[in-house]
Parts: structure tokens; C-alpha cells; sequence
């Protein structure tokens, strides 16, 4: 028996501006609107497909009333495959990310939030 990692599911206050910030960020989709939900992803998920072979996991952002109000216990972690670390954090800022000091020091990633304050963090960069 075994199961597979389907889906990341964020609680928001904004699922639209939330769905449409990550859309950008990791060149996905959205694949649904329920107006108080809304998944992107890079794929359109299949009974068969989920079958078949681990896939990467789509994002659904659900509306909730209450704001964050502290640090995530569980975070994203991205890594640029096109540019360099420093010109991926300039683009996600211009998208409403900012940077974040949670006391990480001097590291090889970078701790930025979302527009609604859910840390991720910006890895090393893989272009070429």
C-alpha cells in the first residue's frame, strides 16, 4: 500500500491574489475556481496519472476568515532553473513577495514571504 502527495492545500484570506501570486512564481495554472477555492497546477490531475507514478503535487488556496499569525511550520521551498538566485527574488518581488528575517543569519537560500506573510524560501540557482 502506498499513498501519493496529490496536493498542498494553504489557508488564506485571498485565494484569487494567493493562486495568482504562486501561478506565477511556479509557471502553474489555475485548473479550479470554486471562488473560495482555488487549485493551480503544472498538470491536470488524473485518476491514471496518480496511478501511475509520483507526480508533482498541485496547490489549492482556501479561503478562511482568520490572518496568519505566526511562522509557518510547514513552508515551500523554490529553486530558479532560469536565472540567478538574486534576479528570481527581484521577480518575486515585483509579483508582492518581500524578504524575511526570521533570525535564519547569513545562508545559501533566501526566507521570503508571499503576499499574505506564508514564508517560502528562494534555494541556489540551477540555470546554466
Amino acid at each position: 500500500m502506498t499513498s501519493r502527495l496529490l496536493q498542498v492545500t494553504v489557508d488564506c484570506r485571498d485565494p484569487h491574489r494567493l493562486a495568482n501570486f504562486w501561478a506565477a512564481v511556479l509557471d502553474y495554472t489555475v485548473i479550479e475556481d470554486r471562488g473560495d477555492k482555488v487549485e493551480i497546477a503544472s498538470w491536470e490531475p488524473t485518476v491514471e496519472a496518480v496511478r501511475q507514478q509520483p507526480i508533482p503535487s498541485t496547490v489549492m488556496f482556501i479561503r478562511v476568515p482568520e490572518a496568519k499569525t505566526t511562522k509557518n511550520r510547514l513552508h515551500l521551498d523554490v529553486m530558479p532553473i532560469d536565472a540567478s538566485q538574486d534576479d528570481e527574488v527581484d521577480r518575486l518581488i515585483g509579483l508582492g513577495a518581500s524578504r524575511v528575517d526570521l533570525g535564519q543569519g547569513e545562508q545559501t537560500w533566501v526566507v521570503m514571504a508571499d503576499p499574505e506573510g506564508n514564508e517560502f524560501c528562494v534555494l541556489r540557482s540551477i540555470a546554466p
